[in-house]
């Protein structure tokens, strides 16, 4: 019979059996035990994959909403990631009390989603701000407009600020929402 290669131990053997994969009983021994992990592995990856896909069924419309908003807020601020804040203009480092201080960021609606959710996922509406001038200030509407008409022009300032359809977006929608900015994000990374 023609030489084989031992499945366990690699050594190039001459089977006594025509279907015969391992050199001796150790070997065997071994191969039992390998092929045994390699399908408790298997098996685990299918359940990991099966509960992956039943909580996949059991999201909710607002689950797929928070996920695709923090997926595009993550694009926002890797886009912006060289500007400083669109409201106050500070960079990424402030100085507070005049020690330096690593700056938190915020992806900052101009229109904000209560009042226009239809912008909710417009990159024009949505720039890079400090968590102090979007959370503790409200946004800093005043300065942001400016920065705004300074960064994207005064005509698609007014642009957002004029009425807008409605959106009703559904699970497929925010699905595609997340995908498309996840592979957007990226490129930045």
């Amino acid at each position: 019979m023609k030489q084989k290669t031992c499945k366990a131990c690699g050594n190039k053997f001459t089977p006594v059996k025509p279907m015969q994969s391992v050199c001796d009983w150790s070997c065997a021994n071994l191969y039992t035990i390998k092929l045994a992990e390699k399908r408790k592995k298997l098996d685990e990856a299918r359940k990991r994959k099966e509960y992956r896909e039943a909580k996949e069924k059991q999201k909710t419309r607002a689950d797929w909403m928070r996920e695709a908003q923090q997926v595009f807020n993550a694009y926002i601020r890797a886009r912006d990631k060289d500007y400083p804040c669109i409201s106050s203009g500070v960079g990424n480092i402030s100085y507070v009390s005049g020690i330096p201080k690593q700056t938190a960021w915020d992806a900052g609606h101009y229109r904000t989603v209560g009042s226009c959710p239809e912008l909710r996922f417009c990159e024009l509406n949505v720039h890079k701000q400090s968590v102090h001038d979007n959370q503790h200030l409200h946004g800093n509407l005043i300065e942001y407009r400016k920065g705004l008409i300074a960064r994207i022009g005064l005509d698609k300032v007014e642009w957002l600020e004029s009425k807008h359809p409605a959106k009703h977006y559904s699970i497929d929608d925010l699905k595609e929402i997340k995908r498309i900015y996840k592979e957007k994000l990226k490129e930045f990374k």
